[in-house]
């Protein structure tokens, strides 16, 4: 029994253990670690922050937090003990030695007072002494005059713990500055070496205030006496990050920074210049140029630096290699620094993007916000860059002075630099970030206003026509923003920089408007023959408002045309001549720059503007052509059907014929109005492969290099509008002439040619069709059967088309013995007016409700009636049947054929020319492929660079062409019902 109870409890306790096991180890598997945020301030007075915790942590008996909050010290009385290496005990100082050293390890006795932290304090120009010189502590301390005579010349150190020698100006018979010398930051000046009332004012001239800068009012006077009485070096390089702190500027007030600075530069005429250069005086820094007039255009426009940059080649060289000598506020020399990555760049990017800026030829720009709290963290004190381009040269490696031009700059209260350049004034010294010149009450204060350079250029000037790849000294300008400090958590400032590169573009601006001139001057000639040729067509002598019209309209086609080629043309020479690595092994040209693209944008506007009315203008040509469709079948016996007669007997007539072959070529021709050589699908979308799946769109990038694919750590320069005009047009005119060529040479022969399908059509149905796009020219298509009659059956119609395939029956030409069916023709005034004649009661008829004549029959007869007088005119005419208004055929001479004019006008006959061509295609779009592929291609064009946008551009092109297909359908079937009395019912 008691063995079967043991078992049982000890089977009890080892299920516990199990599930204690299985609930621990899940909880592990699901455990959140959690920590509470502490930070140093937030612990009490007597604790400290333990790094290692990172939390709260208390401290040890009589102790109190330090000021970091991560040490503790004892309190004020006592003293620290150590026990070990690593324990701190604070022991009470008896009443006898309250005091406890400097040291915090002994207590001792004041000879004085004490301070709030129990330490003794002497008097000034006393030290105070704690120990013997063999470090044991004194019962007493004591404080100790030091010896300012000449035997000792000593004075208290900064520390005030021991004596050491007087600074080098005091010394004399004493080291007091005794009156009439002049004590300032620290040095002793003699009198009149320097005005006293110095202006330690600040300027901001955008926000239209000063402030008197604690800085400037501790550092102006001494820096500025120290380094003309005493030339000290530091002194003169503080004396100019002053001047460079309040822009550069020039004044009335002489004793400002500047006119401190310029006052000493002239004073010091007399001594050798520095390196040889006339505007930098020895000792100073140098933050000029010059004043003359005119200096700025000899300083970057005369002279190009040695050696050149190349893109290819064993003697590649595109680095752009800066160094800058980086001073301090203080005007301590800091060091030699290499500019590349951040330096001069304020906003965060990778070190790979950065270092794209110092590619040459690339365009590069970079803009941010930045918060004003991160960069007084980041900048609490400015530094100052004098910035020089490397030359190399290896052991006598050879540097060049970058001018400089600030833009916020005065002379006497202008902004110089924002002029011309024949009134610039360049200077050398820059700085990225003041906080520190706009604090009015002292050093550490909150500053009132803070200024940040929220532009930075680099810019490269192109030598003209120069094959070796050589510029001019670049030019780096620099804007500053002052901004006025209210909230310093909430507030930001935007900041760029840029490298830009620019090359005179006068020639090529000179050679395009020769270009446009010129070939506008042969448009306007062109237009005035496509006019006269016009005049003649519709047999109108008379210049009226009209033909003034009709000269614009030809004109502004002609002249769009003009400015497309010479954009392209530009456009493509941009794209070979600097993207192609081939043709600039050393650099040549340069892309023009965003504003210097300002012209080519206007030019690419003029361009669509024109030929969006050379295009409407076609296209409400096309949709008021005049059509009819000559129906020549007869029928082929008599037949008896009862129409109501005169005596009410039956009426002996000729059988109808069927009207479904007219609806059949009107409805085939109501097809190929807006059949075209190309398929805009595959247009648009070969053209988005080519530029966004390849990677063409990249040859657009405003850098040298030819690549395709682009990383996406590397840094991607902005487009240039020439290169991408050029590149889509390019691409744009290539495909579309691919797809002609194809379609032409293979489509057509190979598989199917609407256009001549439709002349066979009109053959095998037995109609022609005259089309009138002018008053008295157009097209005829001769359709009239060979076999007499093709209202028939299946069987008898294949017989006819095989005897027609074995040349078994005569020719489908217009003349015996030919195969030509299509004709251009001139009519004369007499055949047109009797055509307009014939017309005319259905032109009353489609006129407003006042002119129709009540009485007349109803409008079907109407209708009924004049298409059978019509065809049968027509049908007359084509068969000689009317000798005052007969025809000939002839061929056209092959200069009339070029100019696009006839030379004979028809007085007495009309003339039919021969045509092989299929001319009468100039009606439809599909003879117009030129005039939609140049529209399309602007339009896209157009789009793209308003949107920077490829994909956007070629869903509204798309869009577009699907709507004037719209519309050119319906107003085409509108005028084919109207002109070839065809009920539109009928049309599919």
């Amino acid at each position: 029994m008691a063995t079967g109870t043991l078992r049982f409890v000890a089977i009890r306790h080892k299920v516990r253990l199990v599930l204690f096991l299985f609930i621990y180890a899940d909880s592990l598997r699901c455990q959140q670690f959690v920590i509470p945020f502490r930070a140093p301030a937030d612990c009490g007075a007597q604790e400290l922050f333990d790094i290692s915790s990172l939390s709260c942590a208390r401290c040890g008996s009589n102790q109190l937090g330090s000021s970091t909050g991560l040490t503790c010290v004892c309190k004020t009385g006592y003293r620290s003990v150590t026990t070990d290496k690593a324990s701190l005990t604070c022991q009470l100082c008896p009443p006898d030695q309250p005091a406890v050293t400097k040291d915090g390890f002994g207590c001792i006795r004041c000879p004085g007072s004490l301070s709030d932290e129990g330490k003794c304090l002497c008097p000034p120009a006393r030290v105070l002494v704690e120990r013997d010189v063999s470090g044991k502590l004194l019962d007493e301390a004591r404080c100790e005059t030091c010896d300012g005579n000449i035997s000792a010349l000593s004075v208290p150190s900064s520390s005030g713990d021991r004596c050491e020698r007087c600074q080098a100006t005091f010394i004399d018979t004493s080291c007091m500055c005794n009156p009439p010398n002049i004590l300032a930051g620290g040095l002793c000046f003699p009198p009149g070496s320097l005005p006293t009332n110095v202006n330690p004012s600040v300027t901001y001239a955008k926000l239209k205030f000063s402030v008197q800068s604690a800085w400037f009012v501790k550092n102006l006077y001494s820096s500025s006496a120290a380094c003309l009485v005493f030339s000290n070096l530091t002194a003169c390089q503080a004396l100019g990050n002053m001047c460079v702190m309040n822009m550069h500027s020039f004044s009335g007030v002489s004793n400002d920074a500047c006119g401190l600075f310029n006052s000493i530069f002239r004073s010091m005429a007399a001594v050798s210049s520095t390196q040889d250069i006339s505007y930098w005086r020895a000792n100073l820094p140098w933050l000029y140029y010059g004043d003359e007039p005119g200096l700025a255009s000899r300083v970057l426009q005369t002279d190009p630096i040695p050696g050149g940059f190349s893109f290819r080649g064993k003697n590649k060289n595109n680095d752009i290699k800066l160094l800058a000598a980086v001073y301090n506020v203080r005007g301590e020399f800091l060091r030699w620094e290499r500019l590349g990555g951040n330096t001069l760049q304020l906003c965060p990017e990778t070190a790979i993007k950065q270092a794209a800026a110092y590619s040459f030829g690339t365009a590069y720009k970079e803009s941010c916000e930045l918060s004003v709290a991160e960069l007084m963290d980041s900048h609490p004190e400015p530094l100052f860059y004098d910035v020089f381009l490397d030359l190399g040269g290896g052991e006598n490696r050879k540097l060049l002075p970058l001018p400089t031009l600030v833009y916020n700059q005065q002379y006497n209260g202008r902004f110089v630099n924002q002029e011309s350049m024949k009134n610039w004034y360049l200077s050398r010294r820059i700085f990225l970030v003041d906080m520190l010149s706009g604090r009015e009450k002292s050093v550490s204060s909150q500053p009132k206003v803070i200024r940040v350079a929220s532009s930075v250029k680099i810019r490269f000037q192109m030598v003209p026509r120069t094959q070796k790849g050589q510029v001019y000294p670049p030019l780096m300008i620099v804007t500053y923003t002052d901004v006025p400090i209210t909230d310093i958590n909430t507030q930001t400032v935007s900041t760029t920089f840029a490298v830009e590169y620019d090359m005179d573009q006068s020639e090529a601006r000179i050679k395009t408007d020769t270009a446009l001139g010129v070939m506008g001057g042969v448009a306007v000639l062109y237009s005035l023959l496509k006019t006269v040729s016009w005049k003649r067509r519709i047999a109108s002598p008379l210049i009226d408002a009209g033909t003034m019209l009709k000269f614009l309209l030809f004109y502004a086609g002609d002249l769009a045309n003009v400015f497309f080629a010479v954009t392209v043309g530009t456009g493509l020479y941009w794209l070979i001549f600097y993207k192609t690595l081939k043709a600039q092994q050393f650099v040549s040209v340069l892309l023009p720059r965003p504003a210097q693209e300002e012209q080519f944008v206007t030019y690419i506007g003029c361009a669509f503007t024109l030929k969006a009315f050379q295009f409407l203008h076609k296209l409400v040509m096309q949709v008021s052509v005049d059509v009819f469709l000559i129906d020549w079948e007869r029928p082929r016996s008599k037949s008896i059907r009862t129409v109501p007669g005169s005596s009410g007997e039956p009426k002996r007539d000729a059988a109808p014929v069927s009207i479904w072959r007219t609806y059949f070529v009107a409805n085939e021709w109501n097809e190929i109005q807006t059949i075209r050589k190309i398929s805009p699908t595959f247009q648009i979308m070969a053209v988005l492969f080519f530029l966004e799946v390849l990677g063409f769109s990249n040859l657009a990038l405003r850098d040298p290099w030819s690549t395709l694919t682009r990383s996406s750590q590397a840094y991607t320069p902005p487009y240039s509008l020439i290169l991408r005009y050029g590149l889509a047009a390019t691409l744009w005119l290539c495909i579309g002439l691919l797809q002609v060529i194809f379609f032409t040479v293979f489509y057509e022969h190979f598989v199917e040619d609407k256009i001549r399908q439709f002349v066979d059509l009109c053959s095998i149905s037995n109609v022609s069709v005259l089309l009138l796009p002018q008053r008295c020219f157009g097209y005829y298509i001769h359709g009239r059967s060979v076999h007499g009659h093709a209202d028939t059956n299946m069987e008898e119609l294949n017989n006819n088309l095989k005897r027609e395939a074995e040349s078994l029956c005569g020719q489908r030409g217009l003349l015996p013995n030919t195969d030509l069916q299509t004709f251009q023709v001139s009519l004369t005034n007499r055949l047109r007016s009797q055509y307009d004649r014939i017309r005319e009661p259905l032109i009353r008829r489609n006129g407003p409700q006042r002119l129709i004549d009540a009485s007349t029959a109803n409008p079907f007869e109407q209708n009924i009636r004049a298409y059978h007088t019509m065809n049968h005119f027509l049908g007359s005419i084509i068969d000689h049947a009317h000798p005052d208004m007969d025809y000939i055929v002839k061929d056209k001479l092959v200069f009339e054929r070029v100019i696009g004019m006839e030379f004979l006008e028809p007085s007495d006959k009309s003339i039919f020319y021969n045509d092989e061509a299929h001319s009468f295609s100039d009606v439809l779009f599909y003879g117009n492929e030129a005039t939609l592929l140049i529209f399309d291609t602007l339009f896209f064009c157009v789009v793209d660079l308003g949107s920077q946008s490829f994909v956007l551009a070629a869903v509204l092109t798309y869009a577009q062409q699907m709507i004037f297909r719209l519309i050119r359908n319906f107003l085409g079937r509108k005028n084919l019902v109207n002109k070839t009395l065809v009920d539109e019912r009928f049309l599919i």
